[in-house]
C-alpha cells in the first residue's frame, strides 16, 4: 500500500489530506491537526487529483516515486474530467 500525505493551512487551522492505494484503488481523507479522526472523501474532486498528482511530481524528481503513479493519475484525469 502506498499513502500520501499533504497539508496546507486553512481558516479551521492545519489541515492533513491522505492518499492511499491499495491494489489499484485510490481513497482519500483529510484531518485537523486537532482531530483525532480521520473522514473519507467520496467523491474526489479533480483539484484533489490534481493536488496528489503535484506531490507525487515532486517525490518522483526526489526518486520516491515510480513514474507509474503519475501516469495513471494524468490517464485518469484526461478520462475522467
Amino acid at each position: 500500500m502506498d499513502s500520501h500525505e499533504w497539508r496546507e493551512r486553512t481558516e479551521e487551522g492545519v489541515r492533513f489530506w491522505r492518499a492511499n492505494r491499495h491494489a489499484g484503488q485510490w481513497t482519500f481523507q483529510t484531518t485537523l491537526k486537532t482531530d483525532l479522526d480521520w473522514e473519507p472523501i467520496d467523491p474526489v474532486p479533480r483539484e484533489m487529483w490534481e493536488t496528489l498528482r503535484d506531490v507525487l511530481w515532486r517525490k518522483y524528481q526526489r526518486k520516491r516515486c515510480p513514474w507509474e503513479l503519475i501516469a495513471a493519475i494524468d490517464k485518469l484525469l484526461e478520462d475522467e474530467y
